[in-house]
């Protein structure tokens, strides 16, 4: 019976729950997951690298090869703008290597824009000059251009080489030729002419007046004739305005001092008894009163002369004066009037 039990208790053992220590936890299992990786990434990197290391690039298949010796397994077509000789590769003038193809140089393509850009400015300002001023000529030859352009001068401002200023000159030309008018003289030399269009843009605004005056012609001239003589007309008429007001104001102020002075002789002639004379000679009178420039004038005195003539209190007759006959003026009123004459200076200060 106890054999029997302990058997039972040895059984019961053998189907007990194993221990918590017997198997991994999760984060043992997430370390090893981490750990089998990283191993395996550095393995596939190491590998890669050797094959970089180990990998070499096909050579380039000659430009001048037979299309039978361009086998793509063993060599790698020359590129566009590329030379190939013994598998090397060489870029054609205006073009660099960029990893295994051949792009364009941008440096000689903004020499050539600039050489192109320089010989067009010269070739349109000989069309302007001739156009503008009648000097020289239209069409330019192209050695003459090239000759004036200092090639030497020209490498040292844009620092390039023989080749490369070859080959920028010669896209330059290119361009030049797109752009401008061409043509060869009798002795095949080829010559360069700006277009109308392209010559309006270099064209000054002096110029542009002169060939609108001279397209114009015909109708400016009588209208520049037309318009002179209205401004003459009224510049004339302005002058004979002003001078007509200043006579009129100038002789008025004239016959008021020749009225005062002859009513003074008059006065003094009556209270000295008759020993003065109650008369002016009117040629005394004149000199006179007139300033140097005014004696010049004839007609200002002919205004006053008119004025007395016109005034009942003033008497002209001749006169034989010291054996010559004058023209003698006297006042005719008797008794002062001195409160007009007041009157009078007072209108006079007014004008």
């Amino acid at each position: 019976m106890k054999r029997s039990s302990s058997s039972s208790s040895s059984s019961y053992g053998f189907f007990k729950e194993p221990s918590p220590d017997l198997f991994p936890s999760k984060e043992d299992i997430f370390r090893l997951f981490g750990v089998i990786t990283i191993a395996v990434s550095v393995a596939i990197a190491c590998n890669y690298g050797v094959n970089v290391l180990n990998f070499k690039p096909k050579p380039f298949c000659d430009s001048d090869g037979a299309y039978e010796d361009l086998n793509p397994e063993f060599c790698e077509p020359c590129p566009k703008n590329g030379e190939c000789i013994n598998g090397n590769l060489e870029c054609l003038h205006g073009y660099k290597r960029h990893g295994r193809s051949c792009v364009e140089d941008g440096e000689i393509n903004q020499t050539a824009k600039k050489l192109s850009e320089l010989v067009k400015h010269r070739v349109c300002e000989a069309y302007v000059r001739f156009s503008c001023e009648r000097i020289g000529a239209i069409w330019v030859q192209e050695s003459e251009l090239w000759n004036e352009l200092d090639e030497h001068q020209m490498k040292e401002t844009f620092g390039l080489k023989n080749e490369s200023y070859a080959y920028s000159k010669h896209k330059a030309m290119e361009t030049i030729d797109s752009s401008l008018e061409t043509r060869a003289d009798l002795h095949g030399i080829k010559e360069l002419k700006c277009p109308d269009w392209l010559a309006e843009q270099y064209k000054p605004l002096s110029c542009y007046i002169r060939q609108w005056v001279y397209c114009h012609a015909l109708i400016i001239v009588p209208v520049s004739a037309l318009l002179v003589g209205i401004v003459t007309i009224l510049i004339l008429s302005i002058r004979r305005i002003r001078r007509s007001q200043y006579l009129s104001t100038r002789a008025e102020q004239l016959y008021h001092q020749v009225c005062d002075i002859l009513e003074e002789s008059a006065m003094a002639a009556k209270n000295v008894n008759g020993k003065s004379e109650p008369w002016v000679v009117a040629s005394r009178l004149r000199d006179h009163l007139l300033l140097p420039k005014e004696r010049r004038d004839p007609f200002l005195w002919k205004k006053v002369e008119e004025l007395v003539q016109e005034d009942s209190r003033l008497d002209q007759y001749p006169k034989l004066v010291k054996g010559e006959s004058k023209v003698v003026w006297e006042w005719q009123v008797e008794g002062s009037l001195s409160s007009s004459s007041k009157g009078v200076k007072e209108a006079e200060r007014k004008l």
